[in-house]
């Protein structure tokens, strides 16, 4: 289903289970679509009374699309690096655009309060929504993803390379791809086969590999939250993988500490990635932060 923003982009979405039941909104990392939220997995809050929500960023699946070329993504990322973010304005959107994309998404379906829950870049978006909207989020979760500080959850170099590697036109290339750089990134549970069969279905929905530069670029201009994760007062989680490539176990960890009260959860097998084998242990932590908050 698709809800637009006054100004903003036309947003797809899509639900699991009842809207009068408090909901969850889960929130994509880089590049990735609302697939990639396993039904199966969704369904695990669902039988635990959630009402969850899944949605495509900006410049990736269904959703709009920005207008223009992309701006020069391993050229912010480097002075994001070395500790220059760029400004807002020097770039289409930003982190806490994404944030509000989200809330469009909440306020469509009527839900004036929801537990947020992300992945790597939707890590971020979650924790900026904790940030910027308190009133709106119940609880946050922020899985494999960092506080945005220089010198900490740095990538290896490999990985680095990975995320900015352009990901081939054709159909079976992609899928490689896909294979490829999941087996890099991954943790200890890798199935060559399911992410053959994934990477068709995301290549089939919707092909758009420059949008990665525009959400990098948000990345980049969002910066340092340590000092604003401070702020945050909502019951939080953070879950990272030991093995993490990526997004290293100390992004996490730096998470965790910025936020007041908030908890880390460390998966040994875990990498930057939430294979089936995990669900189990990642549903029922996020599950008993819900049922605390």
């Amino acid at each position: 289903m698709p809800t637009t923003s006054a100004g903003g982009p036309t947003i797809q979405y899509k639900t699991f289970g009842d809207v009068a039941d408090p909901t969850l909104l889960l929130v994509n990392g880089l590049g990735s679509q609302l697939i990639n939220w396993e039904p199966a997995f969704c369904q695990m809050f669902v039988d635990r009374g959630l009402h969850v929500v899944v949605f495509d960023n900006r410049d990736v699946g269904l959703t709009s699309k920005t207008e223009g070329p992309p701006p020069d993504a391993p050229a912010l990322m480097r002075r994001f690096r070395h500790g220059d973010p760029p400004a807002a304005s020097e770039v289409p959107y930003t982190v806490a655009d994404m944030a509000a994309d989200g809330l469009t998404v909440l306020d469509a379906l009527g839900v004036a309060k929801a537990h947020v829950a992300g992945m790597s870049m939707g890590g971020m978006i979650v924790q900026r929504m904790a940030i910027n909207h308190p009133d709106r989020v119940l609880s946050m979760t922020s899985i494999m993803s960092t506080t945005g500080a220089p010198g900490v959850g740095e990538a290896t170099p490999e990985a680095g390379r990975s995320l900015l590697e352009p990901a081939p036109d054709d159909r079976d290339g992609y899928i490689e791809y896909t294979i490829r750089t999941r087996a890099l990134t991954g943790g200890s549970y890798n199935a060559d086969q399911y992410w053959r069969e994934q990477g068709g279905k995301v290549y089939d929905r919707s092909f758009y590999p420059i949008g990665t530069a525009f959400q990098i670029a948000a990345v980049a201009a969002d910066g340092d939250r340590t000092e604003d994760l401070a702020q945050v007062s909502v019951p939080s989680l953070v879950i990272h993988g030991r093995l993490d490539p990526l997004l290293a176990l100390s992004g996490g960890e730096a998470t965790a500490a910025a936020i007041p009260g908030a908890e880390l959860l460390v998966i040994d097998e875990m990498g930057h990635d939430l294979p089936p084998e995990i669900w189990d242990e990642v549903v029922g932590a996020m599950d008993t932060l819900i049922k605390r908050s």
